[in-house]
């Protein structure tokens, strides 16, 4: 019966594995499916019953727009704020929701273990519209609050089993569709606007963002305030005194002065007076307090200060800390701990630790301190330590950022430090100086994290109304300096105090204007604004400021916030919001040449850059190359851009031309040895001429698929042209036996000729020494694979009689399957260059069935076993 069955689905297969682990006692089944699913028999409310567990990988949808409103030529941005939005598949390839669909059928009960905060919220309806609740099936559902993935916090949220919360995923929903709606409308007009009129633009899209454009605000209001700073001098009197073995510089009460003549008048009254008297001796004990609860806010701060760690690598840590279960849930805004937390056992999961674990021995022996009282959003507890661990068992970025969590957990529940401060005050000449020393009582939390001790100076014993000679009396000068670009930790703090964005969205903002090209992260993790982020904050500036301010995003977000609350309504708020966007937009475009005027003194035109390179098909006039990002050809007769992909090399490929449009066709390289090289023609790449083939190239796309400019198309090795000889129909030779894409001929990797799949980084490398390999139009009876023709050297050809010329099939031919090697390259797909998988290489490993078919195989098979 359905009522005796139980699907849970968690956020990530980590997890899932965790609940069904301990729920199941390790007594349980595993199967692969889209991701693993783990069944065992246990107790649901009292029942017997048949647990199934199984986990999406974050969000099962993402939100775009449909189709027709995907081209940037016909659509006008203006447009989008009213556009109807659609969920699409967030990852097509992973089938979630299918999975989802399929393993549920037959279950009653559905408890949905997603993180709990609102973007989990959002996915478990993501999960229910995913699993249905069909007439036949009444499912009831359930949701599991928790912050770690313990044995005590699972069994913990079993027992405590609440209803989801719709509110909060509907406001996850509004901000979804408002930024989706108010960023793609910017971009894509910003992007057509001056990339069509400037060449050395170093940006693939020039973005605008509710989030990323204020954030990037703070980073060139500080460099602003950098660039009008005039430096001063000033001067400073600095009387030194000799005391019982002790040199000591006396502060002055003044501090500086700006007047040259004043200051040298003062140094002489100090000088000709010569005496100082002890006027008052001031003793007084202080402490500094132990440190509140971590939240995600405090702990990326310190990430990027302390230990080098950029806010989304910060992130990306904690997650897997917290999916290995070293670690509590890391994205809360709370520093205060509940009444019921559990200090003893925490701190006792520490006391083994090779680290600290003697240190932790006598805190519990001594006794514990309650940490300060903090803030309580009512999320989550503070980042917290759950289970000891050593640097061998988590790497060294892991564990420099586990190190922190657990000195300052240990810190919170550890004394105040508390040390006794001496100022010692002096008078001379009519004026005032003094001196202060610091003597450490109890190290307390210090003792545990010693960069917040306080630094100890030890005065000599001086007694009131001493009178003291002067040793010397210098006059300082110096000069007033700006204060220094916006480290990530200082821009961390005024985004969380001026509300831009969540404990979930910070890094991801500040990761975005970094990508763009807007700063550029510098030495002790500055962030310096380019030439690019400048001009774009100064350009809203002149037109909209409130475009650049984190005021209107401050306004949405509590808007947001009284949506999860139930107290406003979701489509009011969206609305709303969207209507001022789209005021806002019309005068943006009206005074656009505002904008347009900072540009146009900051780059060059389009026609005066790059360099001659191949004819356009139109007008049968050179076109120019633009290295610069975006690469992209640039048309000036038609006044055309056509982009191309990026991070490669570009060269003219033979002066041949594509059959469909006459332009010149090209030859991409990627970098590095193992680098593919294919050819394309610019205008199907910019304009595919066939339906149905995947835009997987996007010279410019960031995000969802609206934000994809000009230039996302289709490379010759994807073309399904029936004639052309660049196409995949006469260039692919068989399937890749690694993915479901194409092994394509490299037509300029002469002489180490070779394939190259058109989907992954999998190579088939070719006989060397080979004059010429090309394709023909013959196929293999045995597997309908290319035939290949291969022009051997005479000096070393494997040919009886000193033949050179020879075809066959590499898969079922015996010499030239002994001669085929393969390996794993750079892959195209991997963001133009990124690393592939580096497995090194191997002979004779797969046979294939055909060009485009796309079997499977086991890596470790042989060519034979195919």
């Amino acid at each position: 019966m359905a009522s005796n069955k139980v699907i849970m689905v968690a956020e990530k297969p980590s997890i899932a594995l965790s609940i069904a682990s301990v729920l199941s006692h390790g007594q349980m089944s595993t199967r692969k499916a889209s991701t693993d699913v783990h069944e065992f028999e246990g107790m649901f409310l009292g029942f017997h019953v048949h647990f199934k567990v199984t986990s999406v990988i974050g969000h099962v949808f993402s939100v775009d727009f449909p189709e027709k409103y995907q081209n940037w030529t016909t659509t006008d941005p203006l447009d989008l704020f009213q556009a109807p939005i659609q969920k699409t598949e967030a990852n097509p390839k992973a089938h979630i929701r299918r999975h989802l669909s399929q393993e549920a059928r037959g279950y009653g009960n559905l408890v949905l273990w997603l993180d709990c905060d609102r973007e989990g919220e959002n996915i478990c309806f993501e999960v229910m519209d995913c699993i249905g609740n069909s007439n036949e099936t009444r499912r009831r559902i359930y949701r599991a609050r928790f912050s770690s993935v313990t044995e005590k916090d699972i069994l913990k949220a079993m027992d405590n089993l609440v209803e989801p919360n719709k509110d909060e995923a509907l406001a996850v929903d509004a901000r979804q569709e408002i930024d989706l709606k108010v960023g793609v409308a910017f971009t894509r007009f910003q992007t057509s606007f001056f990339q069509g009129k400037y060449g050395n633009l170093d940006s693939r899209v020039i973005s605008y963002g509710p989030c990323q454009t204020p954030t990037l605000g703070f980073c060139v209001q500080r460099y602003l305030q950098i660039n009008t700073f005039k430096p001063e001098k000033f001067w400073a009197v600095r009387p030194y005194i000799m005391q019982k073995g002790y040199e000591l510089q006396l502060e002055w009460e003044r501090n500086k002065l700006f007047d040259y003549d004043v200051a040298v008048m003062f140094q002489k009254l100090v000088m000709e007076d010569g005496i100082l008297e002890v006027t008052e001796i001031v003793e007084k004990q202080e402490s500094k307090s132990r440190p509140s609860g971590l939240n995600t806010v405090n702990l990326l701060k310190v990430a990027s200060s302390a230990l080098g760690f950029g806010p989304q690598m910060a992130m990306q840590v904690a997650e897997r800390l917290y999916t290995q279960g070293f670690i509590s849930y890391p994205r809360t805004e709370s520093t205060a701990y509940p009444s019921s937390f559990d200090f003893r056992g925490t701190l006792g999961a520490q006391v083994n630790n090779p680290t600290w674990g003697s240190y932790v021995q006598r805190l519990l022996a001594d006794g514990y301190q309650k940490p300060r009282s903090g803030t309580d959003v009512g999320d989550h507890p503070p980042v917290t330590p759950l289970r000891s661990a050593t640097e061998d068992m988590l790497g060294n970025d892991a564990w420099r950022l586990y190190e922190y969590i657990c000195t300052h957990f240990i810190g919170t529940v550890s004394p105040d430090c508390k040390y006794v401060r001496t100022k010692v005050e002096f008078s001379i000449g009519g004026e005032f100086f003094h001196c202060v020393g610091h003597r450490v009582l109890v190290k307390g939390f210090t003792s545990i994290m010693p960069w917040l001790a306080v630094t100890e100076k030890n005065l000599p014993q001086f007694t009131k109304g001493e009178k003291i000679e002067v040793s010397q009396v210098d006059l300082h000068e110096g000069m007033t300096s700006p204060t220094d670009y916006l480290s990530e930790s200082e821009l961390i703090s005024l985004m969380e105090k001026n509300g831009i964005g969540t404990d979930a969205s910070i890094s991801v903002h500040i990761n975005n204007i970094c990508e763009r090209n807007y700063v550029q992260v510098l030495a002790g993790r500055k962030l310096g604004p380019t030439a690019l982020g400048i001009t774009l904050i100064r350009g809203y500036q002149c037109i909209d400021p409130d475009l650049c301010l984190p005021d209107i995003r401050s306004f949405i977000e509590q808007q947001i916030t009284l949506v999860a609350k139930g107290q406003a309504d979701h489509f009011r708020v969206v609305q709303h919001v969207l209507q001022q966007f789209r005021q806002k937009y019309s005068y943006f475009v009206k005074q656009i040449e505002n904008m347009d005027a900072l540009f146009e003194a900051q780059f060059s035109p389009l026609a005066d850059s790059g360099r001659v390179l191949s004819k356009c098909g139109k007008c049968l006039r050179y076109m120019k190359h633009i290295s610069t990002q975006p690469s992209r050809l640039y048309c000036n007769t038609c006044e055309e851009v056509y982009y191309l992909p990026q991070k490669g090399s570009i060269k003219l490929y033979k002066e041949l031309t594509c059959p469909l449009d006459n332009f010149e066709l090209l030859i991409f390289s990627m970098p590095g040895p193992d680098g593919k090289s294919f050819p394309l023609c610019p205008y199907c790449y910019n304009s595919p001429p066939f339906e149905g083939i995947d835009t997987l190239f996007g010279a410019v796309k960031s995000g969802p698929s609206s934000q994809l400019g000009k230039g996302a198309g289709m490379p010759c090795f994807l073309c399904p042209h029936p004639t052309c000889r660049h196409s995949l129909i006469a260039q692919g030779v068989c399937a890749c036996p690694e993915c479901s894409g194409t092994l394509v001929l490299d037509p300029v990797s002469a002489p180490k000729w070779r394939l190259c799949c058109n989907m992954c980084n999998f190579l088939v490398l070719l006989p060397e020494g080979a004059h010429q390999i090309s394709t023909t139009r013959e196929r293999c009876p045995e597997c309908d694979s290319t035939i290949l023709e291969v022009d051997f050297n005479k000096k070393t050809t494997p040919l009886e009689n000193g033949e050179t010329l020879y075809t066959g099939c590499i898969l079922c031919d015996e010499l030239l399957h002994s001669l085929v090697e393969m390996k794993y390259g750079r892959s195209f797909f991997k963001r133009m260059g990124g690393r592939g998988r580096g497995r090194g290489s191997r002979r004779g490993g797969y046979r294939g069935r055909g060009r485009g078919t796309g079997k499977k195989v086991d890596p470790k098979m042989s060519f034979r076993d195919f």
